[in-house]
């Protein structure tokens, strides 16, 4: 399988595989990118505000046509809409430049959408906030159904997701179908946390992650003896990082290795892969805080799980995909031979058989989150179907 290659660059067709995984029509998507597939041609970031200008008019109309749904009594045909129209807005937000005209009500409108589709499609994601030792993480609560107290996974963000594409992702559905609930974080760094509360990137995940485990412990619904972790892209630090350092975490898996970053930063400086997101190193200088380029990297330079996954003692999964062009394929065995005290270590390559191929996924995330399901369904205890 491939990735969907609509634009001449990797970073447009990245994003509109994200909208097509995410729960995107192919002919709203088409619509939107005619217009602007000549604005693609000067690379990433040249073109992004004509991106925003198609993919908001797109949401602006599914929003209205939902205004209309609501006004004739049909609150699941609009919640459908909104739903979309949260997605194209989020994924036009994600590719401006920080502080860019338009960015900020854009975001804020997607997530008005999406609180209003989730209220009147009744979906199972309820917002909540986990205090932290600074502000709060915003999340989104599935849980699985029935009575009793169920097992729970903690799914974070990479660079560039939002708890809003964790849900859209399929994993807390496919994780609720087998038993298990989900809290999607907008974790320091990103989502909400970073542009409603100024948080930067914390490269120590335990410090939030913990606060997290904290506040699934005092929910009734929740087994606190059968705690995951799990995250997406950059994730692929995040997710270790904080099972190494929590010890209540009893499985953890990630959705992409992510085992030196900043040696991936170093990379990227000689232009070798792809970057996820236009004007990158503006991207990752505000979403770390940092001043300047040269503050940007001293700070990077803690996200590598070299020296950490040796304290890793619970079952633990490694996904990548083969033809992966942001992360390395040898970044995946990097993290699975530090892997040395785990009693239980699963290794998938995702590979053309299947498909899931690309970064995360992006080609066919089913494999993916069905993979990781039925891991943590395996680890945690669920229901296998």
């Amino acid at each position: 399988m491939a990735l969907f290659e609509y634009f001449p660059n990797y970073i447009w067709n990245l994003s509109v595989a994200i909208a097509l995984e995410s729960g995107g029509r192919i002919g709203e998507i088409v619509d939107m990118c005619q217009p602007i597939r000549d604005a693609a041609a000067g690379g990433g970031d040249a073109g992004t505000p004509q991106f925003m200008a198609r993919w908001v008019e797109m949401g602006d109309r599914l929003i209205g046509l939902a205004d209309e749904d609501v006004a004739a009594g049909h609150g699941y045909s609009a919640a459908a809409k909104l739903d979309r129209a949260a997605l194209y807005l989020l994924v036009a937000e994600r590719m401006q430049a920080h502080g860019s005209a338009g960015r900020e009500a854009t975001y804020a409108r997607a997530l008005r959408a999406f609180g209003d589709a989730t209220r009147l499609g009744g979906l199972s994601r309820e917002r909540v906030e986990i205090p932290l030792e600074q502000g709060h993480m915003p999340a989104l609560f599935t849980r699985a159904p029935g009575a009793g107290r169920k097992p729970v996974v903690v799914y974070c963000n990479g660079l560039d997701s939002c708890k809003e594409l964790l849900f859209w992702s399929g994993l807390p559905e496919a994780l609720a179908r087998r038993g298990i609930s989900t809290l999607c974080v907008d974790q320091p760094g990103t989502g909400e946390a970073l542009r409603l509360q100024g948080l930067p990137v914390d490269p120590h995940s335990e410090h939030w992650a913990s606060r997290a485990v904290d506040w699934l412990e005092a929910q009734d619904a929740v087994d606190p003896a059968r705690i995951g972790m799990t995250g997406i892209s950059l994730g692929g630090h995040f997710a270790p990082r904080a099972v190494a350092f929590e010890p209540r975490f009893a499985s953890g898996a990630v959705w992409g290795a992510n085992h030196n970053w900043a040696e991936v930063q170093q990379k990227r400086l000689r232009r070798e892969g792809e970057n996820p997101v236009p004007h990158y190193w503006a991207h990752v200088m505000w979403t770390f805080g940092a001043a300047d380029m040269d503050d940007f990297l001293a700070k990077a330079e803690a996200m590598t799980l070299d020296g950490v996954l040796d304290r890793i003692r619970v079952p633990f999964l490694v996904t990548h995909g083969e033809k992966d062009r942001q992360i390395a394929l040898d970044y995946a065995h990097q993290t699975r031979a530090g892997l040395v005290n785990s009693p239980r270590v699963g290794f998938k390559i995702f590979t053309a058989r299947e498909g899931g191929v690309e970064h995360v996924g992006a080609d066919n995330m089913s494999y993916g989150r069905d993979y990781i399901a039925d891991w943590f369904t395996d680890t945690l205890g669920g229901r296998a179907g």
